[in-house]
């Protein structure tokens, strides 16, 4: 097995191969900056090549294997399906899709999974639903399956103690998703305001689906770029006055890394019962401590506290003593149990991980601080966002006492003009996600927004914009990898 810290995917050769070198990476190599956007334009030389990629956007093999299995055995000429692992996620899934094509969907079930059969012509929008909700079948249980040994059962409670640790929430509120998008999309759900048909409240730029699932599955979302100035004090003034269903927001934000004024906005949701829904994803809960101003804290439990790189999940916690717990409480477990349950396989990996997570976190909070320093005095450097740099104050009035900025950060060059030679020449993995012991960089708006850069760049996200995700690699080989590119 390649081991990625020693020996990283970066050259026109690596494209395609799975990051990290197992059968259920979460991240595939895009070793160029031509090898991105021809990924992004669906470019067959690119996409024949990919033998994996994020569970969402991609499907995987042994994931297309089973689909294969049930189009041939379920669906007419002119058909296409979906498998979905329960019936309570297939029958949302029926009523979304539905609504959305206008044309009439069948649902059956396949072998003990759930399948929605429907006219080709609707697959993109049920591909959209896939990846919008998380709800799928994970690579490990379609394996299974394949196998003859689909195993029942759920480790979830385990999980739940071992992130409630984490997080400082308690385990009986604690509950683990198939994805972190799931857990996101479930404290949407269970939003008492979207009853009354009020707007959500995104506050900073997010990571992409985090704003999408809220303009799909709610009723729109009042989205404030930059939690500043006079725009921010009527946000405030707006949730105070008890406009939105939720607010929502990552501490901090991905990939501008910025924190709010969290004292600030918990107390103007107090003020109005406004649920607060919070997202630790970008730094991991080791280094934040936030479970205390949120209502609901979710997580990807992909990224950081995995670490591994090969297992997709995602928690969300209720703080026990909000006073919208109770009401909150029973739409979350029953997304948890019946919609985006977590494979006891992929469960079993993730447990396994969790293990190194704490050592993981000092070491790469240690090397991301060295990086940040060395591309912060560096002259072919323009910009570095990193918690250590950006929105300081507010990132350290909720740091852990033992905790560190993060290892995500991201830059742009001072001539932007030169951002594809020097990621063509980074001697470092390179592909989607982030969170992995080994280094992993990608150019994050062009994966993230190829279709609206004109939108990203007047939110100040600019199109060449370099995210790094900092790994365990010595510090010494990291920075050199940077410098030998940037020179």
């Amino acid at each position: 097995m390649r081991d990625l810290t020693a020996n990283p995917a970066w050259q026109e050769e690596d494209l395609g191969v799975p990051l990290p070198d197992s059968s259920h990476a979460c991240s595939v190599c895009l070793p160029t900056w031509d090898a991105v956007i021809g990924y992004e334009e669906n470019r067959e030389k690119i996409i024949r090549r990919l033998r994996t990629g994020y569970p969402r956007f991609f499907t995987h093999p042994t994931v297309e294997r089973l689909f294969e299995n049930a189009r041939a055995e379920i669906a007419a000429e002119g058909e296409d399906v979906l498998l979905l692992p329960t019936k309570a996620s297939v029958q949302r899934a029926h009523r979304w899709l539905e609504r959305q094509a206008e044309t009439a969907i069948r649902i059956t079930s396949y072998n003990g999974f759930q399948a929605l059969v429907f006219p080709e012509k609707v697959k993109a929008l049920a591909k959209s639903y896939w990846r919008f909700t998380g709800e799928g079948i994970s690579s490990r249980e379609a394996q299974d399956y394949l196998d003859g040994n689909l195993r029942e059962g759920r480790k979830s409670h385990l999980l739940s103690r071992a992130i409630a640790k984490l997080n400082g929430g308690e385990p009986e509120n604690t509950f683990i998703f198939a994805s972190g998008i799931s857990a996101g999309l479930a404290a949407l759900r269970a939003l008492p305001g979207l009853r009354e048909g009020k707007k959500t409240l995104q506050i900073e730029f997010p990571y992409v689906d985090s704003l999408k699932i809220q303009e799909r599955f709610g009723n729109g979302v009042v989205y404030l770029n930059e939690a500043s100035g006079e725009s921010f004090d009527e946000a405030l003034q707006r949730i105070r006055a008890g406009e939105f269903a939720g607010v929502f927001t990552e501490i901090p934000s991905n990939p501008l890394l910025r924190t709010i004024n969290l004292k600030r906005v918990s107390e103007a949701c107090q003020f109005s019962r406004t649920p607060l829904i919070l997202d630790d994803s970008a730094s991991g809960p080791l280094n934040v401590d936030i479970l205390g101003y949120a209502d609901v804290l979710t997580s990807s439990l992909t990224k950081w506290v995995s670490g591994a790189g090969d297992v997709l999940a995602g928690s969300a916690t209720l703080r026990a003593d909000s006073p919208l717990a109770d009401e909150l409480r029973e739409s979350i477990a029953a997304d948890a149990e019946e919609c985006a349950p977590l494979y006891i396989a992929d469960a079993e990996v993730l447990l396994s991980n969790i293990k190194g997570y704490a050592k993981r976190n000092t070491i790469i909070n240690e090397n991301a601080m060295a990086l940040v320093e060395f591309l912060s005095n560096h002259p072919s450097v323009a910009q570095v966002w990193h918690p250590s740099t950006t929105h300081t104050e507010n990132y350290d009035a909720v740091k852990r006492k033992n905790g560190g900025y993060g290892g995500l950060l991201s830059i742009t060059l001072a001539n932007p003009k030169k951002a594809p030679k020097f990621y063509d020449s980074l001697r470092l993995s390179k592909g989607p996600s982030f969170g992995t012991a080994f280094t992993l960089v990608c150019p994050y708006t062009l994966l993230a927004h190829y279709d609206e850069l004109q939108w990203t760049e007047d939110c100040g996200v600019p199109s060449n914009l370099i995210r790094i995700s900092v790994g365990m690699e010595p510090v010494e080989t990291i920075i050199q990898a940077f410098g030998d590119a940037l020179a």
